[in-house]
C-alpha cells in the first residue's frame, strides 16, 4: 500500500466511470464463471482466526469476523473490484441518475434466487435497504442517511429518491449492511432470521458452535454458473497466534487469517505454505474514551499521541511492513492527504502538552489489548515505556479477542488498541463512523464530539465535485489530527498464510475476500 500515497480524486472518478461503463454495456459480473477453469471442485476450506463472530445481523454488527461470514451469504447490489478502487454491478446490472442527482433508478439482475429457492425481486431490495436505514445511529443506518425513499417500480427495478445529492450512494449500496435478504425475513422475526440468515450468496448457513467454529455449505443454486468451487467453508477460533501458525504448517487448517509479523519470514520459507501480504486500507490506532477522565482533555490526548514513536513500532513489531500513520485516512482511501499533520513522535511536545493539561504531574491509566496477539503485546510494551518517560504510568489489560471486542463496544476501557479497514471505496463510511456521534458507534466508541468536524463531514458527503471534496476531507484530516481523539499508529498491509493446496484466494484493500473464487486441491 505504500506506493499509493495520492489516489484521492482519481479513485472516485474511476469508481464512477467503471460503474457507468459496466452498466451501459450490460456486462455480467458472473459471465466468466461458466466453467471451473481448471479449479478443483469440492472440499471444505478451513480458516483459523483469533476471535469468534458476534452476530450475523449485517445491519448492526461492527465486527470484521462477523462481516466476513455475512459477505459469503448476503450480497449487495454493487461490489468492489479486486484492486479495491472501483465498483462493479453485482445483484444490480445498471442504474440511471436524474439530472439533479437526487433520483436513482436501479435495474436488477434477473433470475437470481435466494438459497431457499425464492426469486429475488425489487420487493426484497426495498425491504433490505429500508431495514438497514431503520437501524439509524444504533447500526449501519447512518450509511443511508441521504435516502428519502425506496420504491418498487416493477419486479426488476427499484427507485431511490434522495433528500439531497449524495456522492457516496453507489458505494454505500455496495456495503455489506445493504446486502439483500428476503422481504419480511421470509416470514420470520428479525431475531429468528439472523440465527440462520438467507441470502443470494455462494454459501448457505450450516452451524455455529459459539467460541469454537462456524460452518457454511455450498449454495447449489448460486447465480454465478459453476461457482462456488468449494463444498463448504469452516472458520475455527484459535486465539493463540503460534498455534494458528503451527496448524497451517501442519495442514490442520488451510488458512491462517492473522499471522503475527514475527513469523512471516519463517512462514514464507515453510514447505507447503504460502505467506502473502495484500495492499490494505488498514489504520491501527489507540482510541481514547472521552467519557473517562482525563481523556476529555485534548492536551492529555495530544501528549500521548506525541509520545509514541511510530517508526520504531513499524521496525520492531511489523518488521518494516508498514509506515507511520499521519492521518485519520489511510493511503489506500480516496481523499487521503499525505500532508495531513497528525501528531508525530516528539517527546518535548508531549511533555509540553502534559504540562498544559489537567494532570501536569502525570497519572495512571490502562490500555486494553487482545490476549494471544504478539503484535498488540509488543506495541503495548513499547507504549508503556514511552509514556513512562513523560510521567504517565500505563497498565496493560488483556482480554481474549471476543471479550475484548465486547468491552470496546460497551465502552469499558480507558484506552484501547483498535484498527479500521474500509469496506467501500469512499471515505464517508469511516469518517462518519469515526467523527459523528450519530454515525453508529459514538465516534468509534470514543464519544468524540466536535461540531465543526461534524459539519465538514456532512458537507463532504453532499459535495459531488471531486476537487472540492478533497479540500473538505483535507480540512477534516487536519482538524481531527489536532483534536487527537485517536492516536494514529501505523498503516500496514494484510497478511495471510495458506497451504499450497489453496487456489484463487485474494484479499482486496477493503478486506473483502470472494470465497466463491477459491478452490482447494487434495
Amino acid at each position: 500500500m505504500r506506493h499509493r500515497n495520492r489516489i484521492a480524486v482519481a479513485a472516485v472518478t474511476a469508481a464512477a466511470a467503471l460503474v457507468l461503463a459496466g452498466c451501459s454495456n450490460g456486462a455480467s459480473a458472473g459471465s466468466d464463471a461458466s466453467s471451473s477453469g481448471g479449479h478443483t471442485k469440492g472440499g471444505t476450506l478451513t480458516m483459523a482466526r483469533s476471535a469468534d463472530i458476534i452476530s450475523m445481523d449485517n445491519t448492526t454488527t461492527f465486527d470484521n469476523n462477523s462481516i466476513h461470514v455475512q459477505q459469503q451469504i448476503m450480497e449487495p447490489l454493487f461490489n468492489v473490484s479486486a484492486d479495491g478502487k472501483k465498483l462493479k454491478p453485482w445483484l444490480a446490472t445498471s442504474y440511471d441518475i436524474s439530472s439533479d442527482k437526487k433520483d436513482y433508478t436501479i435495474h436488477l439482475r434477473k433470475g437470481v434466487k435466494f438459497s431457499n429457492g425464492d426469486t429475488m425481486t425489487a420487493k426484497d431490495v426495498k425491504f433490505s435497504i429500508d431495514a438497514d436505514t431503520a437501524t439509524g445511529s444504533s447500526g449501519w443506518g447512518y450509511i443511508n442517511a441521504a435516502i428519502d425513499s425506496v420504491s418498487v417500480v416493477d419486479d426488476d427495478t427499484v427507485d431511490i429518491k434522495l433528500k439531497y445529492a449524495w456522492a457516496p450512494l453507489i458505494a454505500d449500496l455496495s456495503l455489506f449492511s445493504n446486502g439483500i435478504v428476503p422481504a419480511n425475513y421470509g416470514g420470520e422475526s428479525k431475531e429468528q432470521f439472523y440465527t440462520h440468515p438467507v441470502g443470494t450468496g455462494p454459501f448457505v448457513w450450516d452451524s455455529w458452535k459459539k467460541g469454537q467454529s462456524l460452518s457454511l455449505t455450498k449454495n447449489d443454486s448460486y447465480w454465478q454458473s459453476g461457482k462456488p468451487y468449494l463444498d463448504g467453508v469452516k472458520w475455527t477460533v484459535v486465539p493463540d497466534a503460534n498455534t494458528r501458525k503451527l496448524q497451517v504448517q501442519g495442514g490442520q487448517v488451510d488458512i491462517d487469517d492473522t499471522p503475527d509479523w514475527s513469523s512471516l519470514a519463517s512462514l514464507k520459507s515453510a514447505s507447503g505454505v504460502k505467506a502473502e501480504t495484500f495492499d490494505s486500507t488498514q489504520l491501527d490506532y489507540i482510541a481514547f474514551n472521552q467519557t473517562r477522565k482525563p481523556f476529555d482533555d485534548v492536551h492529555i490526548r495530544r501528549a500521548i499521541a506525541y509520545a509514541l514513536d511510530r517508526k520504531a513500532m513499524v521496525k520492531a513489531v511489523l518488521f518494516g511492513n508498514g509506515s507511520a500513520a499521519n492521518s485519520l485516512l489511510s493511503p489506500g482511501t480516496p481523499y487521503y492527504d499525505e500532508d495531513a499533520d497528525g501528531p508525530s513522535y516528539d517527546v518535548s511536545k508531549a511533555k509540553a502538552e502534559l504540562a498544559k493539561s489537567s494532570q501536569p504531574d502525570g497519572f495512571t491509566t490502562t490500555l486494553l489489548i487482545r490476549s494471544g496477539d504478539p503484535n498488540q503485546t509488543s506495541i503495548s510494551q513499547i507504549m508503556q515505556s514511552e509514556l513512562k518517560k513523560i510521567g504517565i504510568t500505563m497498565k496493560i489489560k488483556q482480554l481474549d479477542p471476543t471479550a475484548n471486542k465486547q468491552a470496546r463496544l460497551a465502552g469499558d476501557f480507558d484506552m484501547a488498541w483498535s484498527a479500521w479497514t474500509m469496506d467501500i471505496p469512499d471515505p464517508d463510511e469511516w469518517t462518519s463512523f469515526a467523527v459523528d456521534p450519530d454515525g453508529g458507534s459514538d465516534s468509534a466508541f470514543t464519544h468524540y464530539d466536535n461540531p465543526d468536524v461534524i459539519a465538514i463531514n456532512k458537507q463532504a458527503q453532499q459535495e459531488t465535485d471531486s476537487s472540492k471534496r478533497q479540500e473538505l476531507y483535507s480540512e477534516l484530516q487536519q482538524k481531527t489530527g489536532d483534536d487527537a481523539f485517536l492516536a494514529y499508529l501505523y498503516y500496514s498491509p494484510y497478511v495471510f498464510a495458506t497451504t499450497d493446496k489453496v487456489s484463487g484466494f485474494h484479499v482486496t484493500p477493503l478486506g473483502n475476500y470472494q470465497l466463491e473464487d477459491v478452490s482447494k486441491s487434495e
